[in-house]
């Protein structure tokens, strides 16, 4: 096996996502052997710096790769997509990073943020206690993050401290409609001491100076997510697409020989390719400009995040045109569609991609001071 995501060895992990996403379902979570074959094929090396042996991808490749796993298993995909993550932690000291790739760059960060919670100052550190919800993809993480108040940056942004497994206890309480396989279960800690030189600012000044840690981090992260209702939304649609030559339950005419079926498909994959084009667009034209060394302006990194939550809404109305089209199999408790309308309403409903995301980027657009820490 190869640590690349290319060829067989990238169809080898999809292939193992559609034998085991069942599991992924009934477990709550994706277990430790899926995430290493997530790192046999680079995708948590993906964002660890290469002067520390990683393999860091250009976003639109990334966002690729997490798109098509998503086309398998919306769970699957969101969690590979914290493989991007590691962008946050360039922002650590060189000498903390140093030794959190000490064991190579295959490393799942994992945090679970909000609510942010008060942290007091000891000696050198912060004696860390809280109970902090939606850590996705935590069971199966090396380091995990969380958030703490101890006074504010300029920007007012709060600090994320980062753990060993050992100390934080995972409280298992994910249960949910869609994306049940991600394992966003809340983390318990009780009085650790966290040195500062292992906190820093998500978002932050990042120390590495490598072309993707110029790219905006907080942009990123709302596209790896949105992402992933994009590849549900795809194999949602190709679903009904390919059902469409069957006959109905009532005898009456194929699906396909009726024009309202047609003409829902024909929409529902302009939709989907328009917004599609959209998203790679403004992720190319930022890339471009962070590769040359400049920095993305405030826009820029607007565009990503208008794009990111524009794809999500559009990917859920996407799904569930194609489970209306689907007509009454779509009902069926085995139905793909099941999973896949439940996945896909999950994704608009994250913080990053909700409806104010349009007010900022129209106040950006008209020149109009948009909410505290947009974009």
């Amino acid at each position: 096996m190869t640590q690349t995501a290319d060829g067989d060895a990238f169809e080898w992990v999809l292939a193992l996502v559609a034998d085991r996403r069942d599991e992924f379902d009934k477990l709550r979570h994706v277990p430790r052997d899926v995430i290493a074959a997530f790192k046999k094929v680079g995708l948590y090396r993906a964002s660890a710096p290469r002067c520390f042996g990683g393999e860091p991808l250009a976003p639109a490749e990334f966002l690729r790769r997490v798109e098509r796993i998503s086309e398998v298993d919306g769970s699957a995909g969101w969690v590979a997509s914290f493989g991007s993550s590691l962008i946050y932690l360039a922002a650590l000291p060189l000498e903390t990073q140093a030794r959190l790739y000490a064991d190579g760059p295959d490393v799942a960060f994992a945090g679970g943020l909000f609510p942010v919670q008060p942290a007091e100052r000891v000696g050198n550190g912060y004696r860390i206690s809280g109970r902090w919800r939606f850590a996705s993809g935590c069971k199966g993480a090396d380091v995990l993050g969380v958030g703490i108040k101890v006074g504010e940056d300029r920007a007012g942004r709060p600090l994320t401290a980062v753990l060993r497994p050992e100390q934080v206890e995972i409280v298992e309480n994910w249960d949910v409609v869609g994306l049940r396989g991600t394992g966003s279960h809340d983390l318990l800690v009780d009085g650790i001491v966290v040195p500062e030189e292992w906190t820093f600012v998500r978002g932050g000044e990042p120390t590495v100076d490598e072309p993707l840690y110029r790219y905006p981090a907080v942009a990123y992260a709302a596209q790896v997510l949105a992402v992933v209702g994009l590849g549900v939304a795809r194999a949602a649609l190709d679903h009904v697409i390919a059902q469409g030559g069957s006959a109905g339950f009532t005898g009456g005419p194929k699906a396909a020989d009726r024009a309202t079926f047609r003409i829902g498909i024909g929409r529902a994959e302009a939709q989907l390719r328009s917004v599609r084009a959209f998203f790679y667009e403004a992720t190319e034209e930022v890339w471009a400009t962070v590769a040359s060394g400049d920095a993305a302006t405030a826009h820029q990194a607007s565009l990503l995040r208008l794009a990111s939550a524009h794809l999500a809404k559009t990917s859920f109305e996407v799904a569930r045109a194609a489970y209306q089209l689907a007509g009454i199999p779509a009902i069926a408790e085995s139905s793909p569609l099941q999973r896949c309308l439940r996945d896909a309403s999950v994704v608009p409903q994250h913080a990053f991609l909700q409806e104010g995301v349009y007010d900022g980027a129209g106040a950006v657009l008209t020149g109009v001071q948009p909410f505290p820490g947009y974009p």
